[in-house]
């Protein structure tokens, strides 16, 4: 029997901004309620952000988190992960923080430094809500998303070993696997890892299918097949494709506003849980099954919700 497909949904993230779709959650409030949604329609884990409430901008305060995190934990069994890729811009201090308050079950972790190029988006609009939007995508023209091996040890040390929190390694290139290669050589990561492979994002590696496989079949040499769980993303209209390519290769999936903010050509979706019961969808008529939360804390070897700060 082909294992279950554990489902991540990334409901707001930090890159689509207000003016884009009137559907990206913004309040604490919102973000909980596409959480909610995005649990009932069938994820196991829920990739969190969280947004300044009054302009929708990137906000890495525990204090925003702490709003909605405990309203999900409540309504639902999801896994919830927190980023600390933060907003872009933000130092790794203040990227961390929301995480190391919350001490949660998962937590995001960008495995190197990338050019990270959101400005093109500027050509598809010609006005704005919020003064902030058009020189937040503008200035990723002449800016690194830094990652540096001593900030990820940082991350790994100060969020991994004294809080438990287990880590979401995210691959934006082959080259991100061979650092992750490093830091499991020297002893600081232990399996099993969950590695999330990330596709389309201008800086990273392109949507293509070859590159998908490449990066799985690297990774199986790196750290054996039986070592790590795998999961792919992939931005615009390249999330379905690429979902329903990595379940049926074996991985797992992350779909949500964060990475696409379209159901389908030109058509805005109109929440998280439309993306979820699209994709659960495809996995099913594959005849797949879609994992459950204890599952996916099973396999990835969570300390348990119990264990959190929320």
């Amino acid at each position: 029997m082909p294992k279950s497909v554990i489902i991540t949904c990334a409901p707001t993230g930090g890159i689509h901004t207000p003016t884009m779709t009137p559907h990206l959650p913004i309040t604490p409030a919102d973000i909980a309620t596409a959480s909610i949604e995005a649990a009932e329609a069938g994820v196991s884990i829920i990739h969190l952000h969280a947004r300044d409430p009054e302009t929708g901008k990137p906000d890495a305060r525990p204090e925003t988190f702490k709003q909605f995190l405990p309203v999900i934990k409540q309504a639902t069994d999801a896994v919830l992960n927190i980023t600390t890729g933060g907003g872009l811009g933000m130092t790794m201090e203040k990227r961390l923080r929301a995480a190391v308050a919350a001490s949660p079950e998962m937590a995001s972790l960008n495995m190197g430094s990338i050019n990270f190029g959101i400005f093109p988006l500027l050509e598809k609009y010609s006005g704005w809500k919020h003064d902030w939007e058009a020189p937040f995508l503008e200035m990723t023209k002449d800016y690194i998303f830094p990652n540096p091996f001593a900030t990820i040890e940082y991350a790994l040390k100060e969020l991994g070993d004294r809080h438990g929190t287990r880590f979401e390694f995210e691959c934006y290139d082959i080259g991100h696997l061979h650092n992750f290669a490093w830091f499991v050589d020297k002893g600081l990561v232990k399996p099993p890892f969950s590695i999330q492979m990330v596709f389309g994002i201008l800086g990273g590696m392109g949507a293509d299918p070859a590159h998908l496989t490449h990066m799985h079949h690297t990774a199986d040499k790196l750290f054996g097949a039986e070592s790590y769980e795998w999961s792919v993303l992939a931005a615009g209209r390249h999330q379905m494709p690429f979902a329903t390519q990595s379940a049926m290769l074996g991985g797992n999936l992350r779909v949500g506003l964060e990475d696409s903010i379209y159901i389908g050509p030109g058509e805005l979706a109109k929440s998280n849980a439309e993306q979820v019961r699209k994709i659960r969808s495809i996995i099913e008529n594959l005849g797949l099954r879609v994992a459950t939360p204890d599952e996916a804390r099973k396999r990835l070897d969570l300390k348990g919700g119990d264990m959190v700060n929320f």
